[in-house]
C-alpha cells in the first residue's frame, strides 16, 4: 500500500529553528474521506475500512485517522486512552430507500425485511432507535426484520435488481442507487425522522477524526495546524463538489466522481472540533443510543472528558 506522510510546517520553534513535523494521515477508502479530497497525492495510502486502520494507529504506525464514533469511543474505553477524539467530520446521512412507492412512513415497513448497512454499527442502532420510537419492533412477528446478510456495496445492485426491496443506507449508496434506476426512491431521510423525535437541529455524528494520544501530547502545534489543513480541505470540498469528486476518483478512493459530485450536498461532511462543547454534546446523544441497546458497543460507558483532544 501507499502512504499519505502530510508535512505540516507547524509554525513554532523547536531547538535551533522552525520545526516541520510529518503527519501520517490514515484514509479510508470511501465516503468518509472525501472532505480529505484536497489534503491526497500520488502516496496516499488506502484502508479498506476502520478495523484496517485501527491496528496501525495502535501501534503507532499512523497518527490520524477516522472512525465511527462508537468504535473511537470503545478503543479508547478499552485501551487506556490510547486514541483520541479530535473533530466530529461526519453527521448522519442514512435514507430508507426502496422501489415500493406505497412506502412513506416507518410505519409502513411492518411485517417487511430492511436490509442495513452494517450491523454492529450507526446504521442499524439508529434504524433500531427511530423504530422503537415509532412504536415498532424489530425483529419479531409483524415487526420489521433487519437483514445484515449484504454487504453496503452490493445493496444499491440487489434493489435494483429486486432482490430486495428495502435498505437502510448511508451516502453515497443512495444516490447511486437512484442513478442508477428512476424506480429507486428515497422514502424517508432518517435524519429528519430524528429531528422529529429530538428536536430541530439534533443530528447524530455518523465519523469522527481520531488522533493517537501520544501524538496529541508530543506535537500539538502540528496537530492544530493538521487540523487547520483539513479544515480547508472540508470546506473546498463543499464549495466545488465536482472538483473534489475527480480528485477522490483520480486518487483512487473507490468512487466515480460524478457520483461523489451528485452526493457531496446530501452527504451531511461537517468539521466541529473536539474542543468545541457541541462536539461531546452531540457525541455523547448518539452513544447513549448504543448503550441503551449494547453497552459493550462502546466499551460498556461514556468516555470521560479526556477522550476529547483540546
Amino acid at each position: 500500500m501507499k502512504k499519505l506522510f502530510f508535512s505540516i510546517i507547524a509554525g513554532f520553534m523547536l531547538c535551533a529553528g522552525l520545526c516541520a513535523q510529518q503527519v501520517r494521515f490514515g484514509v479510508l477508502n470511501g465516503p468518509t474521506c472525501i472532505p480529505s479530497a484536497h489534503l491526497l497525492d500520488e502516496n496516499v495510502e488506502l484502508f479498506a475500512d476502520p478495523q484496517a486502520l485501527l491496528p496501525k494507529m495502535l501501534k503507532g504506525e499512523i497518527d490520524v485517522g477516522f472512525l465511527p464514533a462508537n468504535v473511537a469511543a470503545k478503543v479508547y474505553n478499552s485501551s487506556n486512552g490510547k486514541i483520541l477524539c479530535c473533530a466530529i467530520t461526519g453527521n448522519g446521512n442514512l435514507s430508507l430507500i426502496t422501489t415500493d412507492a406505497s412506502v412513506k412512513q416507518l410505519a409502513d415497513l411492518k411485517g417487511k425485511s430492511v436490509a442495513v448497512a452494517g450491523q454492529g454499527a450507526t446504521p442499524e442502532y439508529i434504524f433500531r432507535y427511530l423504530l422503537q420510537k415509532n412504536g415498532i419492533k424489530a425483529d419479531v412477528k409483524n415487526g420489521v426484520s433487519l437483514d445484515f446478510s449484504i454487504p453496503t456495496p452490493q445493496l444499491a445492485a440487489q434493489l435494483i435488481s429486486g432482490k430486495i426491496k428495502y435498505a437502510v443506507v448511508p451516502e453515497p449508496f443512495a444516490t447511486v442507487a437512484q442513478l442508477k434506476s428512476d424506480k429507486v426512491l428515497a422514502a424517508v431521510d432518517l435524519q429528519s425522522e430524528y429531528e422529529y423525535f429530538e428536536g430541530k437541529g439534533k443530528i447524530y455524528p455518523l465519523t469522527v477524526m481520531v488522533v493517537t494520544k501520544d501524538f496529541a501530547e508530543k506535537n500539538p502545534q502540528a496537530l492544530k495546524a493538521f487540523l487547520a489543513e483539513y479544515e480547508k480541505s472540508y470546506k473546498k470540498t463543499l464549495q466545488n463538489p465536482k472538483e473534489a469528486g475527480e480528485l477522490c476518483e483520480k486518487f483512487g478512493l473507490g468512487l466515480a466522481a460524478p457520483i461523489i459530485a451528485k452526493s457531496i450536498p446530501k452527504a451531511n461532511y461537517v468539521f466541529i472540533p473536539a474542543e468545541n462543547p457541541k462536539a461531546k454534546e452531540k457525541i455523547e446523544e448518539l452513544l447513549n443510543i448504543f448503550l441503551s441497546f449494547d453497552s459493550a458497543s462502546i466499551g460498556g460507558k461514556l468516555p470521560d472528558d479526556n477522550f476529547y483532544c483540546k
